[in-house]
């Protein structure tokens, strides 16, 4: 039997590791999502450079930008999960505020340039995506029907912090 050669490699090389494995594109949550736009006839751009904020998915005919976020990454539930952070903490308080900002920010722009901004938490998708499209497919029948603020669409699944969010309707409730 073959011994295990010991890891040398110091605590912080391992979490620079594992932390550059972090993909930021065709992560699961969006290929799902993307995968069952495509399903239901739904055509779409993917990380659009056009607009600001690159959407995970931008439907331009309608001009609809949507985000898939991860809960860690964009600050689901920030106020209670902020005060679990233990290690690095100020690097992360900032690594997140700054991108919650950056969120809100591109979500403002888009607005301006007329586009529609929904945004999915990652475990909304996997939980319930059926919902997610017919949120997408509402907005886009939202559309193509006239009306000018989809005030239709605001709170699909009903959780605190504030789910499939249109986001000239609300804020992301940071």
């Amino acid at each position: 039997m073959k011994r295990k050669k010991p890891d040398t490699r110091s605590e912080e090389e391992k979490r620079s590791y594992t932390m550059s494995r972090i993909r930021g594109k065709a992560t699961s949550i969006e290929v799902q999502l993307q995968k069952a736009l495509w399903h239901r006839g739904v055509r779409y751009r993917k990380n659009y450079r056009k607009v600001p904020g690159n959407p995970d998915i931008a439907i331009v005919r309608h001009r609809i930008a949507i985000f898939c976020d991860g809960e860690f990454w964009h600050g689901k539930d920030w106020d209670e999960n902020r005060a679990k952070l233990r290690n690095n903490r100020d690097y992360w308080i900032n690594k997140i505020e700054r991108n919650m900002e950056r969120d809100e920010r591109c979500a403002r722009e888009l607005r301006g340039m007329g586009w529609r901004v929904l945004r999915f938490w990652g475990d909304e998708i996997k939980r319930d995506l059926d919902r997610c499209v017919e949120a997408v497919l509402g907005l886009i029948a939202a559309t193509e029907g006239g009306a000018e603020d989809g005030s239709l669409y605001g709170d699909f699944i009903g959780r605190p912090a504030k789910p499939l969010i249109a986001a000239e309707e609300e804020d992301r409730g940071y």
